[in-house]
């Protein structure tokens, strides 16, 4: 019974944290359909639909095939945060540039 409750928990503070990601663009910036991705992922393209949505949470494993499959760090493919529009980010980092003397 004690397995149970803790699975209980665990399912709770999940949906209390959410899990988000780039996955979507990521996919798009590497013209890759949801099949593509799952195809190098060796997963059901509805497992990819359901991770783009927040849906499902995936493995360790599967975390790490897509920080390679991408080229790219966990932390920049997942965040407990919601991530800022990439163009607000370079916007950001541009402006920064800028006024730092830099050329853009």
């Amino acid at each position: 019974m004690r397995k149970n409750n803790d699975r209980t928990a665990a399912a709770e503070a999940s949906a209390e944290r959410p899990l988000y990601n780039r996955i979507a663009v990521l996919r798009a910036e590497r013209g890759l359909s949801r099949q593509d991705l799952a195809n190098g992922l060796g997963v059901n393209y509805q497992t990819v639909g359901y991770i783009e949505r927040g849906e499902y949470n995936p493995s360790l494993e599967l975390t790490f095939r897509l920080s390679e499959l991408f080229g790219l760090p966990i932390e920049a493919i997942f965040s407990r945060q919601p991530f800022k529009p990439l163009s607000a980010e370079l916007y950001a980092r541009d402006r920064l540039s800028r006024d730092e003397g830099g050329e853009v």
